[in-house]
């Protein structure tokens, strides 16, 4: 179900205790920014990657194509060395436009290292 630009991070899909789209990125060497950190290029690309699963399961069986307009990252703390998760949230599903949260997290889903904001456009 992910693109083929997840597999170049590592990227793997789960789904959290209310069955919702989680994408997980385990911590490799490739993804290393400055020392001891996750590079903000690969947190960016998994926060788009959980965007793009959460709309994928909001539209269910339409198969819609889906292009994005914006998208805008807010990174809050850096993200170490270990195992990062990442979730979207449909805010607004429309005719033609999407508009979707994503945050990503390791430790603590309550402290986020990033934030994004993506609006899609959708041919039908």
């Amino acid at each position: 179900m992910l693109p083929p630009y997840a597999d170049l991070l590592g990227l793997t899909l789960d789904t959290d205790d209310a069955g919702h789209p989680i994408v997980a990125m385990a911590f490799a060497d490739d993804l290393l920014g400055r020392p001891g950190f996750v590079h903000g290029g690969a947190i960016g690309g998994m926060l788009e990657m959980a965007a793009w699963v959460a709309l994928r399961h909001a539209l269910g069986a339409d198969e819609a194509t889906i292009k994005p307009i914006n998208v805008t990252i807010d990174y809050m703390r850096g993200g170490r060395e270990r195992t990062t998760w990442a979730a979207g949230s449909v805010t607004r599903l429309g005719a033609r436009i999407a508009n979707v949260a994503a945050t990503a997290w390791q430790d603590d889903r309550d402290r986020p290292i990033a934030a994004a904001r993506l609006n899609y456009l959708l041919r039908r």
